[in-house]
């Protein structure tokens, strides 16, 4: 398996943010097997919370080339 670190953003909630990242990397990489929440944080704008964002470690498993 490999992990590597995808940021995902959504103007509605972390679990919307988690869910982009995901659906993202999941047209390009295959077999996706756990996405790990190591980070949470917001954009603020005007005092207001803007977007939510959320860094996962995305793990998959490598393809075997034999």
């Amino acid at each position: 398996y490999r992990v590597t670190e995808v940021i995902g953003a959504s103007p509605d909630s972390w679990e919307a943010a988690a869910r982009n990242a995901v659906e993202t990397a999941a047209r390009t990489v295959r077999d996706l097997r756990v996405a790990e929440a190591t980070r949470f944080d917001v954009t603020v704008q005007d005092g207001k919370v803007s977007h939510y964002r959320v860094r996962l470690d995305l793990s998959f498993k490598l393809e075997n080339d034999n």
